[in-house]
Order: C-alpha cells, then sequence, then structure tokens
C-alpha cells in the first residue's frame, strides 16, 4: 500500500468537523464556521497493513490521544480541509520514513590534532608577551 493509499484511507476513516475561525473576516466570520479539523483516531486505522497501523499509532500516540490536524488560514471551509489533508500526508511520510543512519563517532585526524596543538601554542605565545617583562618568566 502506498502513501496516497493510505493518506485515502485515513481521510476516509477519519472524522471531519467544522468550527467558526478566529482572526479577521469581517461579519461573514461570525455566522460561517470555515475552520477545518481532522480527527484521526486508533480506529481510524482499521484496515491498514498491521505494520503500518502500528508504526502510525506508534509515532502519533494514538494510544494516549486521537491526532488532530486544524486549519483556519483561509477563509473557505473546503480550501482549509485541502490544507489539513495535505498536513496528514506530511505526517504519513513522516512516520513512515526509515529511521536515520545511526552516527558512527569519528576521531580527528593527526593533521587535526597537530593543527589544534599549533594554535594553542601559538595563543600561549600571545598571552605570554602581554604579561609584564618581570612576569614573563
Amino acid at each position: 500500500m502506498d502513501r496516497d493509499a493510505i493518506v485515502q484511507h485515513l481521510l476516509a476513516q477519519a472524522q471531519w468537523t467544522a468550527s467558526r475561525s478566529s482572526g479577521p473576516g469581517g461579519q461573514r466570520r461570525d455566522k460561517v464556521e470555515t475552520r477545518a479539523e481532522l480527527t484521526v483516531t486508533a480506529e481510524s486505522l482499521a484496515g491498514l497493513a498491521p505494520p503500518v497501523a502500528a508504526r502510525l499509532a506508534e509515532r502519533w500516540q494514538l494510544d494516549q490521544r486521537p491526532l488532530r490536524i486544524t486549519s483556519q488560514a483561509e477563509r473557505s471551509l473546503a480550501r482549509n480541509q485541502e490544507i489539513a489533508a495535505a498536513r496528514l500526508a506530511e505526517l504519513v511520510a513522516e512516520a513512515l520514513a526509515p529511521p536515520p543512519a545511526p552516527r558512527r563517532p569519528t576521531r580527528p585526524s593527526r593533521a587535526q590534532r597537530e593543527a589544534r596543538l599549533a594554535g594553542k601554542s601559538i595563543r600561549s605565545v600571545v598571552k605570554r608577551l602581554r604579561q609584564r617583562p618581570a612576569e614573563r618568566e
């Protein structure tokens, strides 16, 4: 099952709600519900492949709380629903991405160590030259 099919399944199973947006919009804002909220619960994952469903549930912590995606950026409910669906697609892509490769610790090369020690000795000479002549040695 590819990511687009997973997103379409989740959009079909999830619950949409609309409410009044905050912010500017004039008289229309006070009577039109344009804020879109998409709620994905653990039950919404039914029908997906078990490993995919388990990974999404773990990443989104659906056992503790549902995933809520809201959008009120636009003045149209349909456009806000499109934005929320796009965010869901991004979250699915993040959750299904393979984990990054483990970091292998590296050691500084001989040239890097020598350069660091040379810098330290130059710095010590500079500080020694700043002292009063009687204190130098």
